[in-house]
């Protein structure tokens, strides 16, 4: 897995807005309705190529398929596991309707539902009625060939391909063969293990995503904290028995709190789960870290024993409201991370996908567009201008600690054609941080990446809310290591 030795690089969770004759097939595919079953595997094809490319240009580094091939992040493996059935009786309501922030807040989500129906309720759901196997090879391989195939035409320092965990497909699915929910739970994590094993194979990095993992708490009003730390045990277990003797290092793991919009004041803490979220065999860590309920658990991260050689994905910019961030905002963030484990062990990231089910449409792509915007609006001077590396309060913390991780400096100075708004009065950093001019891992390396692209015309724009993010984590290259 690439770290960010010379920059921050940057990243997101996965799925991305479907364009919409491409959203339109992969409905009806999934609800069995007809459709171009011809057309389909060429259209999806050149969907996955522009999404790549906007990745790229937009200055994502590590990419991915945008989950083109998949209906939901979920219940794609309704295709990919035999032991199933099409689910009987009436479908299973969502978990949330009897969640403890539901039975907070029932006229909001209730006015929310109504306004904004969830893709996620007409998703098919099944029910397990023999032993689980593993079937879906030939869609995985169409997924892996489509990636590798939208790569080969960019350059970019990595790729993914998010998988879901076990847990999840055991909430998603009715088990109606296995005995207990653990012998269910594991056979799920025997059967994903082919997918997983595949993936990383394939030389793409795996992503696991295991929202379920901190959602258990708000769906389980009846749980305590106790309660929902023992059956995550369980949970983790079966993950690590899928994940058993393949390389940590080309594994990423993603939680997140289900919940997008919403007042979510029942999230669980993150310090009451944050050991076992290290427990997963993985080299990387995704998770909330840019929305309000969450922002300030940088500091529980910090304080928490890393896994020898870990990264942190933490989320920079949110799905969880619709407010464009500012690219200086979205630096303080990377910056504390950075100050607080390490320049190298920080990748930016998103809170969560912005497109977990087909047709999910909370941030919509001209929202998207203007997260984008955000960062071209603010014009410097011409003049060199200083640009604040607001990292007082973590330097103090760290140098107070005796920490060698403590900066030595406050500010670096870069040319106003950057397109970053200017701080003056400012000292320059030490130039022992900046490097030589010109050279790779330098401030003007950086400022390379900073100045501004012109926005691809593609399938989706949503994607490029990660401009605002490639601008300001490269306003933090010249944090010292």
């Amino acid at each position: 897995m690439k770290r960010s030795t010379d920059r921050i690089l940057t990243t997101h969770v996965g799925s991305l807005p479907r364009p919409a004759d491409l959203l339109e097939m992969t409905l009806a595919r999934d609800r069995g309705e007809p459709y171009d079953a011809r057309a389909y595997p060429a259209r999806l094809k050149s969907a996955v190529a522009a999404v790549v490319r906007a990745q790229a240009r937009a200055g994502i580094d590590v990419v991915d398929d945008g989950e083109f091939g998949k209906p939901g992040f979920i219940h794609y493996v309704n295709r990919r596991l035999t032991g199933f059935a099409p689910a009987s009786g009436a479908p299973p309501q969502s978990p949330f309707a009897d969640s403890r922030e539901y039975r907070a807040f029932p006229e909001y989500y209730a006015a929310e539902a109504r306004a904004h129906p969830s893709p996620a309720a007409e998703a098919p759901h099944m029910e397990c009625v023999g032993p689980i196997a593993y079937c879906g090879h030939e869609a995985l391989a169409a997924d892996i060939a489509n990636l590798k195939a939208a790569l080969a035409e960019v350059e970019v320092e990595e790729a993914f391909m998010p998988a879901v965990s076990p847990s999840n497909v055991e909430e998603w699915q009715k088990n109606s063969y296995y005995k207990t929910d653990e012998e269910f739970v594991f056979a799920i994590a025997e059967a994903m293990r082919e997918e997983y094993k595949a993936i990383v194979e394939a030389g793409i990095v795996l992503q696991i995503d295991d929202p379920r993992l901190v959602t258990y708490y708000n769906v389980t009003p009846e749980a305590s904290v106790a309660d929902c730390r023992k059956w995550a045990e369980a949970r983790v277990a079966a993950l690590n028995h899928a994940l058993a003797g393949l390389p940590r290092e080309r594994i990423r793991f993603h939680t997140c709190y289900g919940i997008n919009i919403g007042p979510r004041v029942h999230d669980m803490e993150v310090k009451d789960v944050i050991d076992l979220i290290l427990r997963v065999n993985a080299g990387a860590y995704s998770f909330e870290a840019a929305n309000p309920r969450h922002e300030h658990e940088w500091k529980v991260w910090q304080s928490a024993r890393l896994p020898e050689g870990a990264v942190l994905i933490p989320g920079v910019i949110t799905h969880s409201n619709v407010m464009v961030e500012h690219p200086e905002a979205i630096a303080e963030r990377i910056e504390r991370f950075a100050a607080a484990i390490g320049r190298e062990n920080v990748i930016a990231g998103a809170d969560c996908g912005f497109g977990t089910f087909a047709g999910s449409e909370e941030i919509q792509e001209r929202i998207g567009l203007g997260k984008a915007r955000g960062a071209r609006r603010r014009r410097a001077p011409r003049h060199e201008a200083a640009v604040a590396l607001r990292l007082t309060a973590c330097n103090r913390h760290l140098r107070g600690r005796g920490d060698p991780r403590a900066l030595r400096a406050q500010a670096v100075v870069i040319p106003a054609q950057a397109g970053i708004h200017a701080h003056s009065g400012r000292k320059p950093m030490d130039s022992r941080l900046r490097g030589n001019d010109g050279a790779r891992g330098s401030v003007a390396h950086g400022l390379r990446k900073l100045r501004p692209h012109a926005l691809p015309q593609t399938d989706s724009a949503t994607f490029t809310t990660s401009s605002s993010l490639r601008r300001s984590s490269s306003i933090v290259t010249g944090l010292p290591r």
